[in-house]
């Protein structure tokens, strides 16, 4: 092997093995886990669309191992709180990070 192709073999390597680090933790889960997660969020987002107080479409729902993310616009703290009020209450939900913002009053 000629220098030139060790060289270029060698940082080939090294930039594999930078970006391994850059793998996002979902990549490492088991497809039940997936699968979990799939079904909180899709307990949570039925659970706002029967809610009279919660606007389903104006809220996003993530959930990462049984950590539920919600994310987008509330009309106000009510509803801002009564999301994640909703959340916590969904079987399989470990942690709600509520990042929901509040309209400003118009």
């Amino acid at each position: 092997m000629s220098a030139r192709t060790a060289a270029a073999a060698a940082a080939f390597a090294a930039t594999l093995m930078a970006l391994q680090g850059c793998a996002t933790p979902r990549a490492e889960d088991s497809v039940g886990r997936y699968i979990d997660d799939a079904a909180i969020t899709t307990a949570v987002k039925a659970r706002y669309i029967d809610s009279e107080v919660v606007d389903a479409a104006a809220i996003e729902v993530d959930t990462v191992k049984g950590e539920v993310v919600l994310s987008g616009l509330a009309k106000n703290a009510q509803e801002r709180a009564a999301a994640e009020a909703i959340a916590r209450e969904v079987k399989g939900v470990t942690e709600v990070k509520n990042e929901l913002t509040v309209r400003p009053a118009q």
